[in-house]
Parts: C-alpha cells; structure tokens; sequence
C-alpha cells in the first residue's frame, strides 16, 4: 500500500515530497442458475507459468466460491467450501478464519485511513446515515459432511470446531454459507456511487503458528494493514447484474444464468495470496499481452483522452513487471489487472491486481511512482507474504525500496537513490517494530527508513551480490510467508554472518541514520532539493490549464528554472519596521538557500538607483514594505498601479486603507515576462499581534500545496478580508 504522500497520480509521488510534505463441497452450478458457458476473449488458458516452484502443485488451502451481489440492498450471499491441509506437526482440533468485513460493524474498528474520505462523503450524500457506511459478515451455517459444526465469531476470528482432529499432513474440507452487508463508502470493503469495492468479502484461513501453536486472531489494523494470509487456490463465482465489469485475480469467464439480466463472472487463480475483486456498471477495459502476459486496466470511460493515458500505464506496468521479473525472479501468473476507483490519497496492492485513484487528465504514467509501488507489491506481499501486523517493514520497505531501484535504473534522478541518501533524520522505533509498536508513524519507518536499511545494504554489497541475493530470497519464499529472522538466515547464508549482523542491527536498534558514505554532501542535498522544488512547481502549475500568469506560486515557478530574483526593502524606516523586514528576508531566503535559488538583497536607496533600470529589469522582484517607503513602489507607482488594476485588485484605495496589510503580484513594471511580489502593510510597522499571521501568510502563498493567489488584505487583526485566488486541486489534500 501507499499513502505516504498526498500527490498520487497529481504529482506522481515525487520521492522526497513524503518526507518533505510530512514529510489490499461446491454448490451445484444450477443454484447459480447457469445454462451456459461463454470463455471472454482474454486470458482463456488455464496454465500458470512455472516458477522455481511448480504453480500447478496444490496449494495447502483451496476454496470454492459461489456468491450472488444483491444490488439493490448491497448484500452478497455466498456458498463457501473449504479445503485445508494440515502443514503443521499439531494435531488441529480446531480451525480459525478471519471476518475482517466485521472491521465495519463500528466504526471504532474501521480503518484510520478511510476516515477522513468518508467523512467528506457524507457531508456531500447527506441522504446516507451513520448506519450506512457499517457492515459485517454474518455467518449463517458451517458444516461437514452435511453435519453441522460449532462456531463462534468475536472479534473478527471465527472459530470452527472440528468434528474429528486433522492430524500432520491431512486434509478437512468443511462448507460456510453467508451473507455480506456492504457498507457505504470507500473502504476495503465498500460501495460508493457505482463501485463495490470486494476486498475481505469473505471468511478467509488464518495462519496456524506451530512455534506458538496458535492461530493468529488478531483484528484488521485501524492504523495501518494486517494482511498474513497463505497462498491458496481459488475457484470463484460471482453472479451479477449483465451490465456489471468484475475485476478479480486469475482466468476469468463469464457464464450465462438463468435469471434474467444476470451473469455469472468466474476465476480461477491458484497460488493466490488473497482474491479481491472490484465491480461496477460503468468499467470498460483495455489489455495489450505480450510474452504471454496480458494486462489489464479496468477504467472509467468518462473522459475520451483517458485512453491515451491508460495505454502509457499499460506500457509502464509492463516494464516495471520486466524489470523486477529480472532482478528477483519472474511474475509467474498470465495477468495483472489494474483498476480505476474513487479511493483518495491511496493506492492498494492486491494478489495480481492493484487499485488505484481516479486517473487525472495530467497524468504522466511514466513518474507515477505510487503505481511502481504497488507493482513492487506483486513480489512484496503477493508472492513473498509476510505478517503485516508485525514485520510490515518486510512488504513496505521493500516495495519502497524496490520503487526507488526501478527509478534510478531508469533515469529518474528525482525518485532514483538521491531521494533516499537525503535523509538524515532518526525515528525514535525500530524499522522491525510492530504495527502496533510505530503507531501513526508507519510511513517514517516502514517506508522510509525501511528502503534505507536495504539501500545501505545494497550499498554495502554491491549490486551483483544484492541481486544475486534477493533471487535466493525469492527462491526461498516464493508463494511462502517469510520473516525478518528468515531474511537474516538468508543473508548470512548468502553474504556471511557479517552482513547479516549489520542488517539486523539496521533493523532493531532504534534511531536509524544513513550512514554517512552514502548520505548526499551538503552541495548534492541543495541541488537535488533545487530539482525537486522545481519538478514540483512545474507540475502543480499545469495542473490549471488556463491559471493567470500573475499568481505568486509562479515566483518560485520562474526563479527554480533560472531566472534572476531581486528582493527590495524599504528604506527610511523605524528601527521595528526595519527589523520586521529583514525577519520577512531571513524567512524567504532560508527557503530560497534551500532551494538552490540565487538571489539579490537591496537595502539601500542609491544602490536601487543604480540597479533599476538595467539588472533589475531583468529580474523577478519582491518588494516589502509600506509603498509609501519602498523605492521600488514610489519609482513605479504608476505602472504599478495600471498593471495591479488589471488583476482586480484596487491599489489606491487599499494603500489608503488604516492598518490594512497583505500582498499582490503584478507582471513587472519593466518587463512583461517576470514579475513583482509585493508584501506591504499601510503603518509604520506592524503590530505584535499581526506580524506573526502576516509571516505565515508568507510563507503559505508562495508555497506550491497552496492556493494561487493573485492578491490578498488582511484586517487589523491579522485575519484574511479579501482575496482573488484560484483553488489549488493539491491543496485540500495537504489541509488534511
């Protein structure tokens, strides 16, 4: 999963912003009602492609699914058998499933990460109750053998009392039939406006521990994910609305049913970490196969130019699929779907699929890390599992690391190795702590600090050897569950204990830092801070195809790309005026030094003078002060004047105005093409009170999460009266 940054697709998830912003026995078929089979075009062989473990070789969990979606209710009643073997040496008197759907029957125990959407959902549906965005699964009977057996749920865990022990490599099969109450909104687990979104939709095989000899009960994470499930084989039947598109894992075929307007969508999938689907009326298709794997990117057609889009992140996804297929061990399955879906601020990885946001009309597939991320998912979850309630580091840190090796293999130097040798900064937790453990700083340490560990572990080793070593892991674990103490065993079995001493140590000893070989010397931080700034200001500025060229984000705009910046103070002032400025200039260049950005500070009168007409017409200026003080304001004022009256903003009258202070942005006196910030106030100085919100305001217009403000005046308290501005499309998601 991703969510350590709000750009998504917007800003394609430039590397550092994370840090910077912050910083997924059967029923007869005539209960179906199916007369008829019809194969779909795509992907109607039913061969897996070998791996270095044989796909074809049963799975030690199967299960046969046959479930109807009832549309008008949002309900799914399901028939459920199945098959589980006993890989242990206990003798298993009972089993254990999770009901992770019941996460939604308060929302004391839905996920965190949803919240927030939701609550937005429901100021916009006001029609929807409390009651609407909860759910859960009922469980209405288990049985053997046409035998009823004892059950009890609490808690998401249902408890399956057997019939008769299974011992050490034997089999039971056992049948559950239930119902799943669909809540509202945009959780795993969902419906919103035409989508059902179909993770966790019904019981699944908890995880036997024979160290502990214990299955694990543990509820789905509010916080963060809790996804630890085995690799199974599924033979799955949907039956929907005809008009419904069925996005899910394995081969699919549809199947005419008895009822009328109705199909039944099937899939097999073997070997699948987990089966997920996604569904609505208004999904079409694309799929491009090459080299016998097709894929697929389920969309909505609401926007004709999407198409060229969907095709580029068809292009990429095979790429990406290439390359780590090359460096850890080859994607064994015939497709991979992507899907289109209301989430916000997200992406979610799934077993052979992944679900990502609304497609934006500026989209650029090729930077769209948080798409690499979830890729990398294919191989960090969905083929090596993991305890991601406990070792979350194992998927996260390594799908981050793993979409970072991708971008400098690949010529991005933003999202490439300079993204992760930036930081320097420590995290009071250990990289291999427990969900529990990180709390709400689950992208600080899984993501971030994780893919440091393994790049300073990459570091060390070299690439051959790194490589060479992330095959035998793969190798090893492949359709497995691993553990950091296995990743540690293979390591030392690959490289020697030493290396492994020095990965555990990366892994358990709190405060994490690069060490200092591989951080960036304080030059290389500056320039790659000024390339990210720049990319950053680039991408946000077209996000509004028609936004005015007098907004004062633009300043920084122009000055990352190189042209000449001259800030001008007010001179003839008191001696509190005079300190306030240069509090404003120490505020902008700390940022401005960061950024790389070369700049010019005027004080003086006589230098303005000689400065004016010739460098300074070449040169973006920012001017502070009261107009009535400021050299730059009192040579120009006419000019000024026309040019400020041409964005709406009425600078006569508001420089007459008693304690009115604020800002506006004009095209230069001298020279169209660069342009004149001026922070101003309408007294002597500011007052105590006011001084603080004015800075902040600063600091705010000029940043690139923010709105476009062409001018704004504040009152006397320090507080916004009037403004024109066009809304930032990022902003609200960095409000948050």
């Amino acid at each position: 999963m991703n969510y350590s940054s709000l750009f998504t697709s917007k800003l394609a998830r430039v590397g550092i912003a994370g840090t910077l912003a912050l910083i997924l026995a059967t029923s007869p078929l005539a209960n179906m009602g199916v007369i008829a089979a019809e194969a779909v075009p795509s992907l109607v062989s039913t061969k897996m492609h070998n791996t270095q473990k044989d796909s074809l070789e049963h799975a030690p969990i199967q299960y046969q699914i046959q479930a109807r979606l009832n549309e008008k209710d949002m309900t799914l009643r399901g028939n459920e058998k199945i098959t589980y073997r006993n890989t242990s040496k206990d003798t298993l008197k009972q089993v254990v499933l999770h009901t992770y759907a019941d996460a939604n029957l308060s929302k004391s125990t839905q996920a965190s990460m949803y919240q927030q959407h939701n609550e937005k959902i429901s100021k916009d549906h006001q029609e929807k109750t409390a009651e609407d965005f909860l759910g859960g699964i009922d469980i209405q009977a288990v049985t053997a053998d046409s035998q009823s057996l004892d059950f009890h749920k609490e808690n998401q865990a249902l408890t399956v009392q057997l019939k008769e022990p299974v011992q050490p490599g034997e089999s039971v099969s056992f049948q559950l039939e239930f119902q799943l109450n669909i809540p509202y909104g945009t959780q795993r687990v969902s419906y919103y406006k035409d989508m059902i979104n179909g993770a966790h939709w019904f019981p699944v095989m908890s995880v036997y521990d024979e160290v502990k000899h214990q299955w694990n009960k543990a509820p789905y994470s509010r916080t963060f994910e809790s996804d630890y499930y085995t690799s199974s084989d599924f033979e799955v039947q949907l039956n929907v609305p005809d008009e419904y598109q069925v996005a899910m894992p394995g081969i699919i075929t549809t199947q005419d049913s008895t009822e009328h307007g109705r199909k039944v969508v099937s899939a097999v999938a073997e070997n699948t970490r987990e089966f997920a689907f996604f569904a609505s009326p208004n999904l079409q298709v694309e799929r491009v196969t090459r080299n016998g794997l097709t894929v697929e990117y389920y969309y909505y057609n609401d926007d004709p130019s999407k198409k060229k889009i969907v095709d580029r992140y068809i292009n990429q996804a095979f790429k990406v699929i290439d390359f780590y297929s090359e460096k850890y061990g080859k994607y064994p399955y015939p497709e991979f779907r992507i899907v289109e879906t209301y989430v916000q601020g997200v992406a979610v990885e799934y077993a052979r699929l992944i679900q990502m946001g609304q497609i934006q009309s500026g989209a650029v597939p090729e930077k769209d890390t948080t798409f690499v991320h979830e890729i990398a998912h294919q191989w960090f979850h969905a083929l090596i599992g993991n305890n991601s309630e406990k070792e979350s580091f194992l998927d996260e840190g390594f799908a981050d690391f793993s979409m970072v090796y991708f971008a400098e293999k690949h010529g991005d130097k933003l999202n490439g190795f300079r993204s992760l040798q930036f930081d320097d900064s420590s995290v009071e937790v250990a990289i291999a702590s427990t969900n529990d453990e990180v709390e709400d700083l689950a992208s600080l340490v899984f993501y971030q600090k994780g893919r440091q560990a393994i790049y300073q572990f990459y570091r060390s080793v070299g690439e051959e050897k790194f490589d060479q070593f992330m095959k035998e892991y793969f190798n090893r674990y492949v359709y497995q569950n691993a553990t950091i103490d296995g990743l540690l065993h293979t390591i030392e079995d690959v490289l020697g204990k030493e290396q492994r001493m020095e990965m555990e140590t990366a892994l358990y000893k709190p405060n994490f830092v690069l060490k200092p070989e591989y951080q960036l010397s304080l030059e290389e931080r500056t320039a790659y801070l000024h390339d990210v700034f720049q990319l950053q200001y680039q991408t946000v500025m077209k996000l509004i195809p028609d936004l005015p060229f007098e907004v004062m984000n633009r300043m920084m705009d122009k000055v990352l790309q190189g042209e000449r910046l001259t800030i001008v103070l007010s001179d003839r002032v008191s001696k509190i005026a005079d300190k306030q400025q240069e509090a404003i200039v120490s505020q902008l260049t700390s940022f401005l030094d960061m950024s790389g950005v070369k700049y010019d500070v005027v004080r003086d009168r006589r230098e303005l003078k000689q400065k004016l007409k010739k460098d300074m017409a070449t040169s973006n200026l920012i001017v502070i002060g009261n107009a009535k003080s400021n050299g730059v304001v009192q040579a120009l004022k006419s000019s000024i004047m026309d040019r400020a009256n041409q964005i709406g903003f009425d600078w006569k009258q508001t420089m007459k105005q008693p304690l009115a202070a604020g800002a506006y942005i004009t095209k230069h006196p001298y020279n169209q093409n660069r342009l004149m910030l001026h922070y101003f106030w309408n007294e002597d100085h500011l007052s105590e009170a006011r001084f603080e919100p004015f800075m902040m305001k600063i600091q705010q217009t000029i940043g690139f999460t923010n709105d476009f403000y062409q001018y704004y005046v504040l009152d006397n308290q320090g507080k916004e009266k009037s403004d024109k501005k066009v809304a930032n499309p990022i902003s609200s998601l960095f409000a948050e």
